[in-house]
């Protein structure tokens, strides 16, 4: 399984383990994940613990770690812009709105943020909640994972600028979607499906855009040695879903429905924490202790 950087290796799978529902339906395949994913770049932002990292542009990427400083680089490594959040607190999450402006959780104040220019503006205050992961719609919208202050219950709220637009925090049996206490990042899918990896769960549990349940994935053996440990995700053209298993150092591939695909074997990647896609399905991913960010193209 570990092996230089050179040869990265995709492994692939006939069978995943899921449960379906019948809404959940199908998309042709148009892009062919590769048999030998190439690492692109490698960008070290100096954080000491990198936990974020989100497309600004296709050559452009905003990173978080454990620091009160968010910073854009560019696939150089060369530091563009570096800002500070309000708080002077360590951003929970970051993300791009589809306007271009980068948002932030602040899961201290119980804020969501935005930063227009040089300045950031509070977008969202909660009371008797705290905010702490977050994406961007394909709409505009904002998708916000967040955790009662009591640390008990656990939901998905959608948010049109500061207005609730929608609440997802149980199935059609009263149970809890998610569990609550810990990381749950966010990535809504082209299908407009919500996929979240459920990190205390070990589970990604996705919804349909009305907040049914299709679906919860808990790993697959073939890629895991250690018991499978989700701790972010994100979604490509093809409405496939890739997450990162952290314990595993890999990447899980599914279809939309949950089948596993493949996962990517990347040999010198450790602790890898954050991920994103960008417009042209190249994947970002973000060493936690190294701080670095590692370009990969899969398809």
């Amino acid at each position: 399984m570990f092996g230089p950087l050179s040869s990265l290796s995709i492994k692939t799978e006939n069978h995943g383990f899921i449960m379906k529902t019948p809404e959940t339906v199908s998309c042709p395949q148009v892009k062919s994940l590769l048999d030998e994913p190439e690492l692109i770049a490698s960008i070290d932002t100096r954080y000491n613990y990198l936990h974020s990292v989100t497309c600004l542009r296709d050559e452009e990427i905003w990173t978080g770690g454990y620091d009160n400083i968010m910073k854009l680089y560019n696939l150089q490594g060369e530091l563009l812009k570096s800002i500070q959040t309000k708080s002077r607190k360590v951003p929970y999450d970051i993300a791009v709105t589809k306007s271009g402006d980068l948002v932030h959780t602040d899961g201290d104040t119980r804020t969501v943020n935005i930063v227009k220019g040089k300045e950031i503006e509070e977008l969202i205050r909660l009371q008797g909640w705290k905010p702490i992961n977050i994406c961007s719609t394909s709409s505009g919208e904002l998708l916000v994972t967040m955790d009662s202050d009591d640390d008990k219950q656990s939901k998905v709220v959608r948010y049109s600028g500061f207005t609730e637009k929608q609440s997802i925090q149980f199935d059609d049996h009263g149970k809890p979607l998610y569990s609550s206490g810990d990381l749950k990042c966010i990535s809504e899918n082209r299908n407009l499906d919500i996929c979240v990896a459920d990190n205390r769960d070990k589970a990604v549990v996705v919804v349909n855009p009305a907040g049914k349940l299709l679906f919860r994935y808990t790993g697959h053996p073939s890629a895991n040695k250690k018991s499978f440990d989700p701790v972010c995700i994100t979604t490509d053209s093809q409405s496939q879903i890739l997450t990162v298993d952290g314990d595993n150092n890999c990447i899980h591939i599914l279809d939309q429905d949950g089948l596993f695909l493949r996962y990517i074997d990347i040999c010198d990647l450790k602790y890898p924490f954050g991920l994103c896609v960008d417009t042209k399905d190249n994947l970002f991913v973000a060493e936690q202790m190294s701080g670095k960010v590692k370009k990969i193209k899969y398809m």
